[in-house]
C-alpha cells in the first residue's frame, strides 16, 4: 500500500508538471466517453432497463405479417374479428387491445373546458400492466362491450390539476366529447402506460366499424403457471381456421402471426437505430484510445532517458510498469468524471430535440447501469491507451538510453502512423453516412410543396365530439368558425381541411367508372376541404375549377384530384368530367403536394394519389374518422398579425362555445414534425462525426509536432547543409499526411463496403453519392494540411547556427 500511495502521489505530480498534456487526454475522453454516456443512457432505457410493470419478463405483444404474392416485412396490428379469437380461445393469456396512439378529446368540467389526451383500451388493460387504480376501479366487461355505458378513468396528475384531487368524484358525471361518462377510477400517482394519456375511456372493441381494419395493437401477460409453449400452441389452434379462410381467400399468401417481448415490441421502431448511434459513439470511443496512445508514446519518448535511469537504479520493469498503469488510470478516472458530466448535459439536450412522446419510455435517467458503463469504459481506455506505451518500456535498451541516444525509432513511427491511419478511416466513414444523411434530409427538405406555407397559419380541434357527429352540426361549426375567422382583421382567407400537407391522411379505397381501370378498386388519400382551402394554401389548379358554395349536400358529388391520381389512373386523359367512386365527378386537377407516407411508404414524405372532396358532402359514417384525424383551421394574412392566435380561439368559441385548439401550427412546424428522425439522425452522426474529425486533427498534428520537437537538431543540420525551410516543412509534415492519406483509403474501402447499409434510411440519394464523398475527401484533406502544416511553421524558428554549436 505505501508503494501504491508513492506511485500514486508521483502520477499526480507528473500529471500536474504536464499541464498541457494531462488537459488533452483528459477533454478528449471527457468528450468520447459523454457521447458514449449519452447514447448508452438511450439504449439503457429502450433496451436493458426493465419497464415498470411486475414481472414485465412475462408480458408480450402480438403482430402479424403477410407473407405471400405481396409480402411486407412491415408488423401489423389485428382487426376486431383476431382480438375476439385471442380474447375468448387463449386461457394462458390475460390479454388486453389499445386504439394506436393517445387521441384529443374536449373535456368540460363546470366551468372548466380543457384538451386533453385520452387513450381508448379494452377491458383488462390494467390487469395486463399490473396497475390497480388508487381510487375506484378498472373497466368492466359491459362497459368494454360494444354501445355499453360510458366509463372513463382519471390520471392522478389530471385528478390533481382539475379536479383538485376529489375523492368524491368516483360516480360522479363530466362531459367528455361531449357526451357524459361516469369517473369509476383514479390510477395511482406515478402510475405510467405506453400510451401516456391524461384519461381513458372503454375502447368497446368488435369486428365491425374501426374492428375491420388491424387497428387494434395487443399486449398479454402470462398467467400464474402457463408458459409460453402453452400459449403458443393456445394461439395457433386459436387462430388455425381464420388463417386457413384468409389464405384461401388469397392463394399464394401465407399469413404469420408472432409474438415478442412487450419491451422490444414498443421499442422495436427505435431499437435499430439506438444500436446505430452506439456503434457511432464506439467508433467515438476507438478514435480518442487511438489517439491518446499515439500521445502517450510520445510523451513515453521523451521519458525513456528517465524510466531507464529508474531501471540502472534498480527498479524492476513490473515497478515501471505499475506506475505507468497508475498515471493512465488516474488521467482516465479524471477524464471519466468530466464524461459523466458532458454526458448528463448532452442527454439533456438530446432529449430536448426530441419531439413529445418521440420515445416509449417515460424518462431517461443516468441510473446505476450507466454509471456502471461509464466505469467500464473509463477502465477500457486507460488500458487500451496505455497498452502501447507500457509495451515499448518492456524493450527499453538501458544502455542506449544511459547515453541520451534515444529517439523516436522508425518503428514507433509507424505504430503512430498506424494509429492515425486507423482513426482516420473511421473519421471517414461518420463523415461519408453524416454527408449522405444531410443530402438525404435537403433533398426531402426541398421537394416542391405544391403550396404556399409563408402567411398561414393553423389551428387543430378535436372533432371526436357527439356535440358534431351529425352532418348538419358539422357543416353549421365550419360555416360559422370559418366567417368569424375571416372578419378577424389582417386575414385574407380561411379554410378547413381534414389533413394538411406533410401530415398523413385517411387512406380509402374508390371505384374507378371512368378511365382505362373502369371498374377497378384502388387506394388513394382522401381529404375533405371548404370551398377556400385551395385559395389560403395558394394550391394551383391545372385543370377546372375549385369548390364553391354550391356545392352542397344535396348537389351532385363532385371531387378534384391531385396530379398523381390523375397520371396513374387517367394517363393520357382529361379526367375532369369522368367519374369515380359514388358517382363523384370529377371537376378539377390540383397540383401535388408533399404528404406523410401512408399508402405505400417509400420516404417519410412523398406525393402520393390523392382526393379532395367538400366538406359540405361528408356523410355521417365518414365523420367517424375524426377518432383518428383532428381538422384544421387554417387563415392566410397579409402580414404579421398581433394575437392572432388568441383571435382564432375566440373566433372558434363563438361557433361553438366549449371547443378549444389542441394546438397552433405554422406549415414549416408540421414539415418538421414530418422530418423529425431525420433531422434528429443528422444532429447526432453529424456531430459524431465533426468530434471524430476534431480527434483526427488533434492526432496529426501532436505527431507531427512530437517529430519537430525530437528531429530539430536533425532538421537544424538539414538547413544548414542547404535545405530550405519549405523542403524541411514538407519532409515532417508529410508523415502525418501520408498517415491520413492511408487511413482516408482505407476508410473509403470501408464506405464501400458499410454504407450499403444506410439504404433503407437514404431518399433521393444514392449509397455511393460522389458529392458526399467528394465532400468528405475535400473536408479531411482540408483539415489534414492545416493539422500538419501548424506544428512545422515551429520549423521556421530553428537556428541552424545554434543547432551546429550543439551538435
Amino acid at each position: 500500500m505505501n508503494s501504491l500511495g508513492q506511485n500514486l502521489r508521483f502520477a499526480v505530480r507528473q500529471l500536474v508538471r504536464n499541464r498541457a498534456f494531462t488537459v488533452t487526454v483528459v477533454v478528449t475522453l471527457a468528450l468520447s466517453i459523454g457521447a458514449n454516456t449519452a447514447i448508452f443512457s438511450i439504449v439503457n432505457a429502450l433496451m436493458l432497463k426493465s419497464l415498470p410493470y411486475p414481472q414485465p419478463d412475462r408480458m408480450g405483444t402480438l403482430f402479424q405479417r403477410n407473407q405471400g404474392p405481396n409480402p411486407t416485412d412491415e408488423p401489423r396490428w389485428i382487426g376486431g374479428t383476431q382480438w375476439e379469437q385471442l380474447r375468448d380461445n387463449v386461457p394462458s393469456l390475460t390479454s388486453a387491445v389499445y386504439a394506436a396512439l393517445a387521441g384529443g378529446a374536449n373535456l368540460q368540467a363546470g366551468s372548466q373546458i380543457a384538451y386533453v389526451h385520452a387513450g381508448r383500451v379494452s377491458a383488462r388493460y390494467f390487469d395486463v400492466l399490473g396497475i390497480r387504480p388508487a381510487v375506484g376501479r378498472a373497466f368492466s366487461a359491459a362497459e368494454d362491450a360494444p354501445k355499453g355505458p360510458k366509463a372513463v378513468i382519471l390520471s392522478y396528475d389530471l385528478w390533481h390539476s382539475i379536479f383538485a384531487s376529489d375523492r368524491g368524484l368516483i360516480g360522479q358525471t363530466i362531459h367528455l366529447k361531449g357526451e357524459p361518462y361516469t369517473v369509476i377510477g383514479i390510477l395511482p400517482q406515478g402510475a405510467t402506460t405506453p400510451l401516456n394519456a391524461d384519461l381513458f375511456t372503454a375502447l368497446q372493441p368488435s369486428p365491425q366499424g374501426e374492428g375491420q381494419g388491424t387497428n387494434f395493437g395487443v399486449i398479454f401477460r402470462l398467467n400464474d403457471g402457463a408458459t409460453w409453449q402453452q400459449a403458443d400452441s393456445e394461439l395457433n389452434r386459436a387462430w388455425a381456421a381464420r388463417i386457413a379462410q384468409i389464405e384461401s381467400k388469397n392463394p399464394g399468401s401465407k399469413i404469420q402471426f408472432f409474438t415478442m417481448p412487450f419491451q422490444k415490441g414498443v421499442t422495436s421502431e427505435l431499437r435499430p437505430r439506438a444500436i446505430a448511434l452506439m456503434l457511432a459513439a464506439g467508433f467515438i470511443l476507438l478514435i480518442a484510445c487511438a489517439n491518446l496512445a499515439g500521445l502517450t508514446l510520445v510523451r513515453m519518448t521523451r521519458r525513456l532517458p528517465e524510466i531507464a535511469t529508474r531501471l540502472a537504479l534498480g527498479a524492476s520493469r513490473w515497478q515501471i510498469l505499475r506506475q505507468l498503469w497508475i498515471e493512465n488510470l488516474l488521467i482516465a478516472c479524471l477524464g471519466g468524471i468530466a464524461g459523466i458530466a458532458i454526458g448528463f448535459a448532452a442527454l439533456r439536450g438530446l432529449l430536448s430535440l426530441l419531439p413529445e412522446d418521440f420515445l416509449p419510455v417515460t424518462s431517461v435517467p443516468l441510473d446505476g447501469r450507466v454509471l456502471a458503463f461509464t466505469a467500464f469504459v473509463t477502465l477500457f481506455t486507460s488500458l487500451l491507451f496505455g497498452m502501447l506505451p507500457a509495451f515499448a518500456t518492456s524493450r527499453i535498451d538501458l544502455r542506449s538510453s544511459l547515453a541520451n541516444r534515444v529517439s523516436s525509432s522508425v518503428q514507433s513511427l509507424r505504430v503512430r502512423q498506424t494509429l492515425i491511419a486507423g482513426e482516420v478511416a473511421l473519421t471517414v466513414m461518420l463523415l461519408a453516412g453524416s454527408g449522405l444523411l444531410i443530402r438525404s434530409l435537403i433533398y426531402l427538405e426541398t421537394l416542391p410543396p405544391g403550396f404556399n406555407p409563408n402567411g398561414v397559419m393553423t389551428a387543430k380541434a378535436s372533432l371526436d365530439d357527439a356535440r358534431y357527429h351529425d352532418p348538419v352540426a358539422f357543416r353549421r361549426l365550419l360555416t360559422d368558425s370559418i366567417d368569424a375567422m375571416q372578419r378577424i382583421p389582417g386575414v385574407e382567407s380561411a379554410a378547413v381541411g381534414l389533413t394538411l400537407p406533410y401530415e398523413r391522411t385517411l387512406n380509402d379505397g374508390v371505384l374507378l367508372h371512368d378511365g382505362p381501370q373502369n371498374g377497378k378498386s384502388v387506394g388513394t388519400d382522401v381529404v375533405y376541404v371548404t370551398p377556400r382551402f385551395f385559395d389560403v394554401l395558394q394550391m394551383p389548379l391545372s385543370r377546372g375549377r375549385a369548390f364553391t358554395d354550391a356545392d352542397g349536400p344535396n348537389t351532385q358529388p363532385v371531387v378534384i384530384i391531385n396530379s398523381a391520381f390523375a397520371q396513374k389512373f387517367f394517363p393520357g386523359l382529361n379526367p375532369v368530367g369522368l367519374v369515380i367512386d359514388k358517382n363523384a365527378v370529377i371537376v378539377g386537377v390540383v397540383s401535388d403536394t408533399q404528404l406523410s407516407s401512408g399508402l405505400n411508404p417509400t420516404a417519410p414524405i412523398q406525393s402520393e394519389e390523392t382526393i379532395y372532396m367538400p366538406a359540405t358532402q361528408v356523410a355521417a359514417p365518414m365523420l367517424f374518422v375524426h377518432v383518428w384525424f383532428q381538422p384544421s383551421w387554417i387563415v392566410r394574412t397579409s402580414g404579421p398579425v398581433n394575437g392572432l392566435t388568441e383571435q382564432m380561439q375566440r373566433a372558434l368559441s363563438s361557433a361553438a362555445p366549449g371547443l378549444p385548439f389542441s394546438g397552433f401550427y405554422r406549415m414549416s412546424d408540421l414539415q418538421s414534425k414530418a422530418l423529425a428522425m431525420q433531422r434528429i439522425e443528422v444532429a447526432l452522426l453529424s456531430t459524431m462525426a465533426g468530434l471524430a474529425l476534431l480527434l483526427s486533427a488533434v492526432g496529426i498534428f501532436a505527431l507531427v509536432a512530437s517529430l519537430v520537437t525530437q528531429r530539430t537538431r536533425e532538421i537544424g543540420i538539414r538547413i544548414a547543409l542547404g535545405s530550405t525551410i519549405r523542403q524541411a516543412m514538407t519532409h515532417i509534415s508529410s508523415s502525418g499526411i501520408r498517415a491520413a492519406g492511408a487511413g482516408l483509403a482505407l476508410g473509403l474501402v470501408l464506405c464501400f463496403i458499410t454504407l450499403r447499409m444506410m439504404r433503407s434510411v437514404l431518399y433521393g440519394v444514392g449509397v455511393y453519392d460522389a458529392p458526399s464523398l467528394f465532400a468528405v475527401i475535400g473536408t479531411l484533406a482540408a483539415v489534414t494540411l492545416l493539422a500538419a502544416t501548424i506544428p512545422a511553421l515551429r520549423i521556421a524558428r530553428i537556428d541552424p547556427a545554434t543547432t551546429l554549436r550543439e551538435e
